[in-house]
Protein backbone atom coordinates (compact mmCIF):
# COMPACT_ATOMS: atom_id res chain seq x y z
CA UNK A 1 0.00 0.00 0.00
CA UNK A 2 1.57 3.15 -1.11
CA UNK A 3 1.11 6.47 1.36
CA UNK A 4 0.57 10.36 0.34
CA UNK A 5 2.37 12.99 0.45
CA UNK A 6 0.75 14.30 3.21
CA UNK A 7 0.55 11.01 5.35
CA UNK A 8 4.73 11.02 5.27
CA UNK A 9 5.00 14.61 5.97
CA UNK A 10 2.67 13.39 9.25
CA UNK A 11 4.71 10.76 9.76
CA UNK A 12 7.45 12.70 9.82
CA UNK A 13 6.80 15.49 11.72
CA UNK A 14 5.28 12.93 14.83
CA UNK A 15 8.72 11.09 14.64
CA UNK A 16 10.35 14.51 15.24
CA UNK A 17 7.36 15.18 17.83
CA UNK A 18 8.19 11.91 19.67
CA UNK A 19 11.98 12.34 19.46
CA UNK A 20 11.58 15.67 21.15
CA UNK A 21 9.25 14.58 23.79
CA UNK A 22 12.20 11.46 24.43
CA UNK A 23 14.21 14.68 25.82
CA UNK A 24 11.86 17.26 26.66
CA UNK A 25 8.24 15.60 27.08
CA UNK A 26 5.36 16.07 24.97
CA UNK A 27 4.76 18.84 27.05
CA UNK A 28 7.37 20.91 25.24
CA UNK A 29 5.45 20.03 22.06
CA UNK A 30 4.32 23.08 20.34
CA UNK A 31 3.47 23.91 16.40
CA UNK A 32 5.94 26.52 16.85
CA UNK A 33 8.68 24.60 18.39
CA UNK A 34 8.10 21.55 15.66
CA UNK A 35 7.93 23.26 12.54
CA UNK A 36 11.40 24.89 12.82
CA UNK A 37 12.66 21.46 13.53
CA UNK A 38 11.25 20.03 11.09
CA UNK A 39 11.38 22.94 8.44
CA UNK A 40 8.29 23.61 7.97
CA UNK A 41 6.10 26.76 8.49
CA UNK A 42 3.72 26.68 11.11
CA UNK A 43 0.41 27.15 8.93
CA UNK A 44 1.56 23.80 6.88
CA UNK A 45 2.05 22.27 10.38
CA UNK A 46 -1.31 23.53 11.85
CA UNK A 47 -2.65 21.69 8.33
CA UNK A 48 -1.77 18.49 10.20
CA UNK A 49 -2.89 19.26 13.73
CA UNK A 50 -4.82 21.69 14.51
CA UNK A 51 -4.04 22.34 18.33
CA UNK A 52 -1.34 21.61 20.64
CA UNK A 53 -3.42 19.36 21.97
CA UNK A 54 -4.07 17.45 18.77
CA UNK A 55 -0.45 17.04 18.17
CA UNK A 56 0.30 15.94 21.76
CA UNK A 57 -2.31 13.27 21.38
CA UNK A 58 -0.90 12.20 18.09
CA UNK A 59 2.67 11.90 19.19
CA UNK A 60 1.54 9.80 22.04
CA UNK A 61 -0.24 7.79 19.93
CA UNK A 62 2.56 7.54 17.66
CA UNK A 63 5.03 6.29 20.64
CA UNK A 64 2.46 3.78 21.43
CA UNK A 65 2.51 2.41 17.82
CA UNK A 66 6.19 2.40 16.94
CA UNK A 67 6.01 0.39 20.83
CA UNK A 68 3.91 -2.21 19.31
CA UNK A 69 5.62 -2.52 16.71
CA UNK A 70 8.88 -2.92 18.30
CA UNK A 71 7.65 -4.61 21.41
CA UNK A 72 4.45 -6.54 21.48
CA UNK A 73 4.07 -7.77 17.72
CA UNK A 74 7.69 -9.38 17.19
CA UNK A 75 7.44 -11.36 20.81
CA UNK A 76 4.31 -12.67 19.11
CA UNK A 77 7.08 -14.71 17.10
CA UNK A 78 8.35 -16.54 20.13
CA UNK A 79 6.45 -19.89 21.74
CA UNK A 80 3.66 -18.78 23.95
CA UNK A 81 4.52 -19.11 27.65
CA UNK A 82 8.04 -17.88 29.69
CA UNK A 83 9.57 -17.63 25.85
CA UNK A 84 7.15 -15.23 24.68
CA UNK A 85 7.42 -13.06 28.32
CA UNK A 86 10.92 -13.06 28.66
CA UNK A 87 10.98 -11.98 24.47
CA UNK A 88 8.42 -8.99 25.73
CA UNK A 89 10.63 -8.51 28.59
CA UNK A 90 13.90 -8.00 26.36
CA UNK A 91 12.14 -6.05 23.57
CA UNK A 92 10.76 -3.33 26.48
CA UNK A 93 14.21 -2.71 27.93
CA UNK A 94 15.62 -1.64 24.74
CA UNK A 95 13.37 -0.30 22.31
CA UNK A 96 13.86 3.38 22.50
CA UNK A 97 17.59 2.55 22.11
CA UNK A 98 16.44 0.44 18.93
CA UNK A 99 14.54 3.61 17.61
CA UNK A 100 17.72 5.66 18.14
CA UNK A 101 15.78 8.29 20.48
CA UNK A 102 17.60 10.47 22.68
CA UNK A 103 16.43 10.36 26.42
CA UNK A 104 14.36 8.17 27.97
CA UNK A 105 11.21 6.09 26.98
CA UNK A 106 8.81 9.11 26.24
CA UNK A 107 5.28 7.09 27.57
CA UNK A 108 6.75 6.37 31.17
CA UNK A 109 7.87 10.24 30.84
CA UNK A 110 4.03 10.96 29.99
CA UNK A 111 3.09 9.32 32.93
CA UNK A 112 4.33 11.52 34.97
CA UNK A 113 3.30 14.59 32.99
CA UNK A 114 -0.11 14.31 32.77
CA UNK A 115 -1.22 11.60 35.98
CA UNK A 116 -2.90 14.05 37.58
CA UNK A 117 -4.38 16.62 34.88
CA UNK A 118 -7.62 14.60 33.25
CA UNK A 119 -8.15 15.40 29.36
CA UNK A 120 -7.88 14.12 26.07
CA UNK A 121 -4.14 13.77 26.43
CA UNK A 122 -4.43 11.97 29.57
CA UNK A 123 -6.96 9.51 28.12
CA UNK A 124 -4.07 9.03 25.24
CA UNK A 125 -1.98 8.02 27.62
CA UNK A 126 -4.15 5.77 29.68
CA UNK A 127 -4.97 3.82 26.65
CA UNK A 128 -1.68 2.92 25.96
CA UNK A 129 -0.74 1.39 29.54
CA UNK A 130 -4.29 -0.33 29.79
CA UNK A 131 -3.84 -2.18 26.33
CA UNK A 132 -0.25 -3.09 27.89
CA UNK A 133 -1.26 -4.51 31.24
CA UNK A 134 -4.15 -6.01 29.39
CA UNK A 135 -1.38 -8.07 26.79
CA UNK A 136 1.02 -8.72 30.00
CA UNK A 137 -1.58 -10.71 31.72
CA UNK A 138 -2.46 -12.49 28.76
CA UNK A 139 0.83 -13.27 28.03
CA UNK A 140 1.33 -14.45 32.07
CA UNK A 141 -1.97 -16.64 31.93
CA UNK A 142 -0.29 -18.23 28.88
CA UNK A 143 2.94 -19.08 30.93
CA UNK A 144 0.26 -20.21 33.83
CA UNK A 145 -1.80 -22.40 30.94
CA UNK A 146 1.84 -24.48 29.69
CA UNK A 147 2.31 -25.22 33.37
CA UNK A 148 5.34 -22.70 33.67
CA UNK A 149 3.74 -20.98 36.24
CA UNK A 150 1.73 -21.84 39.57
CA UNK A 151 -1.88 -22.38 38.26
CA UNK A 152 -3.16 -20.19 41.49
CA UNK A 153 -0.81 -17.05 40.60
CA UNK A 154 -2.14 -13.70 41.23
CA UNK A 155 -1.82 -12.73 37.16
CA UNK A 156 -3.01 -8.75 38.98
CA UNK A 157 -0.28 -9.13 41.08
CA UNK A 158 2.40 -10.04 38.48
CA UNK A 159 1.67 -7.30 36.30
CA UNK A 160 1.78 -4.92 38.92
CA UNK A 161 5.57 -6.21 40.33
CA UNK A 162 6.47 -6.22 36.54
CA UNK A 163 5.13 -2.49 35.73
CA UNK A 164 7.32 -1.94 39.32
CA UNK A 165 10.51 -3.72 37.57
CA UNK A 166 10.35 -1.76 34.53
CA UNK A 167 9.51 1.55 36.14
CA UNK A 168 12.11 1.74 38.90
CA UNK A 169 14.66 0.94 35.55
CA UNK A 170 13.60 3.82 33.73
CA UNK A 171 14.36 5.57 37.03
CA UNK A 172 18.04 4.25 37.74
CA UNK A 173 18.92 4.31 34.32
CA UNK A 174 17.67 7.61 33.64
CA UNK A 175 17.90 9.71 36.83
CA UNK A 176 20.69 7.79 38.83
CA UNK A 177 22.71 6.96 36.01
CA UNK A 178 23.10 4.00 37.25
CA UNK A 179 25.62 1.19 34.46
CA UNK A 180 23.86 -1.51 36.29
CA UNK A 181 20.14 -0.60 35.44
CA UNK A 182 19.77 -3.50 33.08
CA UNK A 183 21.37 -5.97 35.02
CA UNK A 184 19.61 -5.04 38.30
CA UNK A 185 16.34 -5.17 36.64
CA UNK A 186 17.11 -8.74 34.54
CA UNK A 187 17.56 -9.90 37.95
CA UNK A 188 14.37 -8.99 39.58
CA UNK A 189 12.24 -10.15 36.54
CA UNK A 190 14.50 -13.37 36.85
CA UNK A 191 13.44 -13.43 40.88
CA UNK A 192 9.42 -13.00 40.00
CA UNK A 193 9.19 -16.02 37.38
CA UNK A 194 11.57 -18.18 40.27
CA UNK A 195 8.77 -17.30 42.67
CA UNK A 196 5.85 -17.97 39.91
CA UNK A 197 7.34 -21.25 39.23
CA UNK A 198 4.54 -23.91 39.77
CA UNK A 199 4.26 -25.53 43.61
CA UNK A 200 6.30 -22.34 44.85
CA UNK A 201 3.34 -20.52 45.63
CA UNK A 202 2.08 -23.73 47.94
CA UNK A 203 5.36 -23.80 49.60
CA UNK A 204 5.90 -20.31 50.36
CA UNK A 205 2.67 -20.21 52.44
Amino acid sequence: MTTSKGERTRSTILDAAVALACVQGFEALSIGSLADRVGMSKSGLFGHFGSREELQIAAIEAAAERFAVLVYRPALEAPRGLARLNALIDNWLTWVERCGWDGGCPLEGAIHEFDDRPGPVKAAVVRHFTRLERELARTIRLCVDTGEFDRDLDVDLFVFRLMGVVMAFHYRRRLMGGTRAEAVTRGAFALLIKESAPGRLQRDQ
